[in-house]
């Protein structure tokens, strides 16, 4: 058997384990003495240990000592403790991925901190805007104050040479902005889940093209054209691309030989193989193939459109809860999502490839779709009323109308002249 046609192999069994949840098989490193510990079950030993600590925490055996704490602290060490508790019957507990690396467990704890993320965001949607935005205070003490939004696009002239700083203090305050690192590294990510470069492309300039429809919304987005199309599309964006394709054709080339701790040997290689552990037991191309046919051509797009929500929701969230850009929380959110996409965008490739007529999306698949829903229903709720200028102009308008008809139009078309060829096929 070809090495393509054990690698077609072994993905099919992944997925059909996907399916069933069964939980994937892992690697030969399983049966090395250093580290098969690590996949040996202790379920029952870590329950007990876990209810150790409750008792230690929660004072169960001494009432009288939490006599003097506040209901507010009681309060909040007892969510944060719920929430401890559900993440901790995740990670032994929880259905696993076809992701394996480092290892399984941290996938489940993944699937279970989207679904506090889920459930968090359910509670926040059924709050009016000023309790929503007081409630954020509970996760930071500098939220809850209203920011003033910058507009990037109040001065879009190159050379300013009445500026009392810089001649060109409009380039150096757009270069200098925390927005410039976001773009390189987030692309970087984006490359490397998706490893399709027209797909990530049309993601860049989508992106780009969404900025300009909500701009009249949000001063945020008010860009100058040298900003949108030179710094963020064809050096920023571009870069983060190239970078993560270049990592992506570098796994794809490597020969994956695992070999376990045990087994190295010396140092240097102890090292590699335990860092080696955080990178993919295995390196499958993904094959969008969105021209393969009008419903795949929906699928994919559908991804993009996902995609694409998930970063706007990320600005409008900002606006509506008064979150500055440099918080934790946008951050922690980010790596959050990052750490979501990377089996969503598996599981959903894996979804596409497979040709059976009876199938379903995986879990992270799900959740996803279900998070970036419950965020958009808060952007809508909540931003409801702050804008300003809430109407689109004439000309945006137009735009999407032509864009929609001329996409129903090219679906319509390609469906018709697929099932013309078929027709004379059958003849």
């Amino acid at each position: 058997m070809d090495v393509d046609s054990a690698r077609e192999r072994e993905k099919d069994d992944l997925i059909m384990q996907e399916k069933h949840n069964i939980r994937p098989q892992i690697g030969i490193e399983e049966l090395d003495p250093w580290t098969a510990w690590a996949y040996k079950p202790r379920t029952i030993t870590l329950l007990f240990i876990g209810a150790c600590l409750l008792v230690w925490v929660s004072g169960a055996l001494s009432p009288e000592s939490n006599a003097s704490t506040d209901s507010v602290t009681s309060v909040k060490r007892g969510v944060w403790a719920m929430i401890l508790v559900f993440l901790a019957y995740c990670l032994l507990q929880a259905p696993s991925t076809i992701l394996i690396r480092p290892h399984p467990s941290v996938w489940r704890l993944v699937h279970g901190l989207a679904v506090v993320y889920l459930v968090a965001l359910t509670f926040l949607l059924f709050q009016n805007r000023d309790d929503a935005r007081k409630f954020m205070r509970f996760l930071h003490p500098d939220l809850g104050v209203e920011l003033p939004e910058r507009s990037y696009g109040t001065d879009c002239r190159i050379y300013t040479p009445e500026n009392p700083k810089s001649r060109f203090n409009s380039v150096y305050e757009t270069l200098f902005d925390e927005f410039v690192l976001a773009h390189i590294f987030g692309w970087w990510g984006k490359a490397i889940m998706i490893r399709n470069q027209p797909l990530l492309w049309l993601l860049s300039i989508g992106f780009e093209v969404m900025e300009l429809t909500f701009r009249h919304m949000l001063p945020n987005f008010n860009e100058c054209w040298w900003d949108s199309i030179i710094l963020d599309i064809l050096i920023c964006n571009w870069f983060g691309i190239w970078a993560g394709m270049r990592t992506v054709r570098y796994f794809d080339a490597k020969t994956y030989e695992w070999v376990g701790l045990s087994r190295q040997p010396n140092i240097i290689g102890k090292v590699k193989r335990t860092l080696g552990q955080f990178t993919p037991a295995q390196w499958d191309k993904d094959e969008w193939h969105p021209l393969q046919g009008p419903w795949r051509f929906i699928q994919v797009l559908t991804l993009c459109v996902v995609f694409l929500t998930v970063e706007l929701n990320t600005f409008f969230l900002k606006f509506c809860l008064w979150i500055p850009p440099g918080n934790p929380v946008v951050i922690h959110r980010l790596i959050l999502w990052w750490l979501i996409a990377i089996p969503t965008i598996r599981e959903y490739n894996s979804y596409l490839q497979d040709r059976k007529p009876t199938k379903k999306i995986g879990a992270f698949c799900w959740l996803s779709l279900a998070i970036c829903i419950v965020e958009l229903l808060i952007c809508i709720k909540f931003c409801h009323g702050l804008f300003l200028n809430p109407m689109p102009p004439t000309w945006l308008i137009i735009f999407w109308a032509s864009m929609a008809i001329m996409l129903v139009v090219f679906l319509l078309f390609w469906t018709w002249q697929n099932h013309r060829a078929l027709r004379k096929k059958r003849q």
